[in-house]
C-alpha cells in the first residue's frame, strides 16, 4: 500500500458563509454542486479545495499562534499581479508584496480566518 498524493484540501473556518464568499468573490473560485455536510467545495485544479466548519471540539480562536501556523498553502493563478491588485484594493491584508521568483510572480495574503495563502503564476 502506497500513498499516491494529495487528493483533497480543506481549511477549517470560523464562518463558512463568509469564507466561501471571500474565496468566490476575491479569488474567483466556483462552488461544486455537491459537497460534504458543513463544507463548501470549489472546483480547483489539480485537487478540490474547500472551506469547512471546524471539526467538533476545535476552537479556532483558541489556536495559538493562529490557524494554519506551520502550513504553507500555495495556489496558482493566471495573473498573480492582477489578483494582488484586486485583493489589495478590497482591503485584504497582503503579507508579502509581489516579487518575481522561481514560481513566477508571487505574493502572499491573509484570508478572513488568518490563513496565509501564497499565490504564484508560473504554470
Amino acid at each position: 500500500m502506497t500513498v499516491t498524493g494529495l487528493d483533497f484540501l480543506s481549511l477549517q473556518v470560523r464562518d463558512l458563509d463568509r469564507a466561501a464568499e471571500f474565496y468566490e468573490t476575491q479569488l474567483g473560485l466556483s462552488r461544486l454542486p455537491v459537497a460534504p455536510p458543513h463544507a463548501v467545495v470549489f472546483g480547483t485544479e489539480t485537487i478540490p479545495f474547500a472551506v469547512r466548519e471546524p471539526v467538533p471540539g476545535m476552537d479556532l480562536d483558541a489556536v495559538s499562534p493562529g490557524p494554519g501556523s506551520g502550513v504553507a498553502l500555495w495556489l496558482h493563478a493566471d495573473d498573480a499581479q492582477l489578483l494582488h491588485d484586486r485583493l489589495a484594493e478590497a482591503g485584504t491584508p497582503i503579507v508579502t508584496e509581489p516579487f518575481d521568483g522561481p514560481f513566477g510572480r508571487t505574493f502572499a495574503f491573509s484570508d478572513p480566518d488568518g490563513y496565509v495563502i501564497t499565490i504564484h503564476d508560473k504554470a
